[in-house]
């Protein structure tokens, strides 16, 4: 009966630690959770992704490309550039609009002749 007894209050021990350690992996995960929709950084990049769509639903927005930006903000504004050419089959860059007709031509107008790319 004595060893029973011992028995039943280790299982018990070793089932109670189990349930304080999930517990805590839990906490931790949502704690992680709440900390990265809390950050700035997070908030910055909602901001970016937010004129990133502004951006790519209007082909009358002027993309500026500089000769200082850095490498992958070129590629993020060419790749929106890109995606409102064959989408709308116009996009403005640098100030320029920048047409694609149908057989996939890139051209503009200069004093209304079309200059092919």
């Amino acid at each position: 009966m004595n060893i029973f007894l011992i028995s039943l209050v280790f299982l018990l021990i070793i089932f109670i630690n189990i349930k304080i350690k999930r517990g805590k992996t839990k906490n931790q995960k949502i704690n992680k959770f709440k900390n990265k929709f809390l950050s700035n950084k997070s908030n910055i990049e909602k901001i970016f992704l937010r004129d990133d769509e502004k951006t790519s639903s209007n082909p009358n927005i002027n993309i500026c490309i500089g000769p200082y930006s850095k490498e992958e903000n070129i590629n993020r504004k060419l790749n929106i550039h890109r995606a409102r050419l064959s989408k709308f089959k116009k996009s403005m860059l640098n100030g320029e609009m920048i047409y694609v007709n149908d057989e996939e031509k890139i051209f503009k107008y200069i004093n209304g002749r079309k200059i092919y790319l």
